[in-house]
């Protein structure tokens, strides 16, 4: 029977520490969120949910905390401002991850297609109907229609289009150094996006971090999939700094792994008749080059 050594004990009894302490973060964050919620909407408030990695795991510093709420019927002129004014409220805290609150909102209704307002694109609707834990009010979820797997993939490659084929970003791409120096945050969401956005298009589920990294290294191996694993490794490291070997994997890795996401969604939009988006991921692997 192997027993840990009591230096290896010690390491994990503080990497254990470390996660708990960062959860209880994010959890405080949630609970004052829901606050002001209740606050705003006494009588309206359906439910809430955590949703993303402090509702299906793997929360760590370098995450978001995403909270959905669920308002009754109809939807307001003024619901949007008091969830602008409520994020606000919570930054203005500068308490630990305040500023990492992502809120997602809207009806029974808008979420089913009903009606128009809220903010809950298909992916997070996905998360929401499959994954969301609820922190206070009613269940509705099962009311709830999913999104289908056009929606979610459209939803991910129009996603990628706006946030990561930008000069900035393709210039990083291209350099290994300026990209490791990106906070970790960013560096690894950088990363894993792609590996996400494949996994839900292949699989039509939630993109969840550990399970898209095995999905993609069971049918990429090689240095993009090593970048992967070691991308996550970094996301959960509670003070990582990038060195030598870091910057290497990043330089093998990235570039290859983005013409594999790039070239599965442009042939996709192709697909499904969407020759704009595939314009738009053609010109994108042109620029890769």
């Amino acid at each position: 029977m192997w027993l840990a050594r009591a230096g290896d004990r010690d390491t994990l009894a503080g990497a254990m520490a470390q996660t708990s302490e960062v959860q209880r973060r994010g959890e405080t964050i949630l609970a004052a969120t829901l606050r002001l919620a209740q606050k705003r909407w006494p009588q309206r408030l359906l439910s809430a949910y955590a949703l993303g990695s402090l509702a299906h795991g793997g929360f760590s510093a370098a995450s978001d905390i995403d909270i959905g709420l669920v308002l009754d019927d109809p939807l307001l002129g003024t619901d949007s401002e008091g969830v602008t004014e409520l994020a606000a409220s919570i930054q203005a805290t500068r308490k630990p991850f305040a500023d990492r609150l992502s809120v997602f909102w809207g009806s029974v209704a808008s979420l089913s297609g009903l009606t128009p307002g809220g903010r809950f694109p298909p992916l997070d609707r996905l998360d929401l109907i499959k994954h969301g834990r609820l922190l206070s009010g009613i269940d509705v979820r099962n009311r709830l229609p999913l999104p289908t797997h056009r929606e979610l993939v459209l939803a991910g490659a129009e996603f990628a289009v706006w946030r990561l084929c930008t000069d900035e970003i393709i210039g990083k791409l291209k350099n290994p150094e300026a990209l490791a120096q990106s906070d970790t945050k960013n560096l690894t969401k950088l990363i894993l996006f792609p590996v996400r956005f494949m996994f839900t298009a292949q699989t039509g589920e939630v993109g969840r971090n550990e399970a898209a990294i095995e999905h993609f290294a069971a049918s990429t191996p090689g240095s993009s999939a090593t970048l992967a694993r070691l991308a996550l490794g970094w996301r959960n490291a509670e003070d990582w700094r990038p060195d030598k070997s870091s910057i290497q994997a990043i330089g093998a890795g990235v570039l290859p792994l983005y013409r594999v996401f790039v070239s599965d969604h442009e042939q996709r939009m192709r697909e499904y008749g969407r020759q704009d988006l595939a314009e738009a991921f053609q010109k994108w692997q042109q620029r890769l080059e």
